[in-house]
């Protein structure tokens, strides 16, 4: 899958995950939970969800690398390879 695949992956399960969200209002650089307000139930449902339409695991040291959905993108761009 290439990147902007992922991104739109990333912004479904995200928006499965808080279907508060309105996924056309979500830009790439926004904060997971400072702006977009996800508590960590929230970052561990999605962080499940994306293992399993993906297959990937991404460890919680990892978290960082998925705190904006350009930063997912980036981050399961390398992953999948």
């Amino acid at each position: 899958m290439n990147r902007d695949t992922l991104y739109a992956v990333f912004i479904e399960e995200l928006v499965n995950v808080a279907p508060d969200l309105d996924a056309g209002s979500i830009n790439g650089d926004d904060q997971l939970q400072d702006d977009l307000e996800l508590d960590s139930m929230d970052v561990l449902n999605l962080v499940a969800a994306l293992h399993d339409r993906l297959g990937i695991d991404i460890p919680e040291d990892d978290y960082v690398q998925i705190e904006t959905p350009a930063k997912a993108a980036d981050y399961l761009a390398a992953r999948c390879k």
